[in-house]
């Protein structure tokens, strides 16, 4: 299959850090590829990189069969770009955001005139269409600003983070609308901190730390890889007692226990002789549920807080 987006041995480097190191991936046609990893693991120096804002020290890129940076304003003409920060202008209506950006890639004024209409009604703005930004909710100038990023009807888009922020019902409009995309054959680079929309949207995830790809597949084939299929949470009490039972004999019920401030996880393949103890410890709460891919990204990547910068 050829590839739509092809990234060879990328490596970045700011003075004696190596931010990005020998990283390599590909996109086809129609896919969805999470990026995802914790502060500081490097997404945002390959996002720049992808968009020939930062030039590797190492490696190469491949976009709709042409090199990056060489012929970098040849492929942002046929890419779409949602950042992580809106950058809409204030002074603008929805439909003059639309308007102007769409003429930096020398669109014609009627042929964008005919476009503007449909993308607001793809964006559900139609209501909103001389409506400045700052009169819109958080999810209205997230949605428009994806429709601007389609202005150009592109094959590729990089999302940044395109959530960020929204509240579950804006976040679950911007899902709809990116499987929209993904049905109509568009490709997308994604990357997000919310593990259950990686989950949702990702056909493939890659999972980098310090610049590096640690894992790399199918959201729910990494689960099976890496993790036992059950977790059984324990928390409540005096807040301290469930962190001793991961040190009791009840730990030998489980495969693995971690601790995060007063919870315990246990992972297990059998869950019930775990549930039937832990059933006599009356003042703790339990939840049961499979395992999940942000139990996946902890256990890659650690519990420890990651802070920006």
């Amino acid at each position: 299959m050829t590839l739509l987006f092809d990234a060879q041995h990328l490596t970045k480097r700011y003075g004696d850090q190596t931010v990005v190191n020998d990283l390599s991936f590909g996109i086809a046609p129609g896919e969805c590829l999470g990026l995802i990893g914790p502060n500081g693991a490097g997404k945002t120096t390959t996002i720049r990189m992808c968009l020939g804002l930062t030039v590797p020290d190492a490696g190469q890129i491949t976009a709709l069969g042409m090199p990056m940076p060489e012929q970098a304003q040849a492929i942002k003409a046929q890419l779409g770009v949602v950042s992580q920060f809106d950058t809409l202008d204030p002074d603008f209506s929805c439909a003059e955001n639309l308007l102007v950006f769409g003429r930096y890639f020398g669109l014609p004024t009627a042929s964008l005139r005919e476009r503007i209409p449909g993308l607001l009604t793809f964006a559900a703005l139609s209501h909103k269409a001389q409506a400045k930004p700052g009169e819109l909710s958080g999810g209205m100038r997230r949605r428009l600003s994806l429709a601007r990023a389609l202005v150009n009807d592109p094959q590729l888009l990089l999302l940044d983070e395109p959530t960020t922020g929204l509240d579950p019902q804006a976040r679950h409009l911007m899902w709809e609308r990116l499987q929209q995309l993904l049905q109509q054959g568009k490709s997308i680079l994604l990357t997000t901190h919310f593990m259950d929309e990686a989950e949702r949207l990702c056909h493939r995830l890659i999972v980098i730390d310090h610049g590096r790809k640690i894992a790399e597949g199918p959201p729910r084939a990494l689960i099976a890889e890496h993790l036992e299929p059950e977790v059984v949470e324990v928390y409540g009490g005096s807040g301290q007692e469930a962190q001793s039972l991961a040190h009791s004999p009840l730990a030998t019920l489980a495969s693995r226990v971690e601790v995060s401030g007063e919870t315990a996880f246990f992972y297990t393949r059998q869950a019930a002789p775990l549930l039937a103890e832990l059933a006599q410890h009356h003042h703790l709460r339990t939840l049961h549920r499979p395992a999940n891919l942000e139990d996946l990204f902890l256990k890659l990547t650690g519990r420890q807080i990651r802070e920006e910068g």
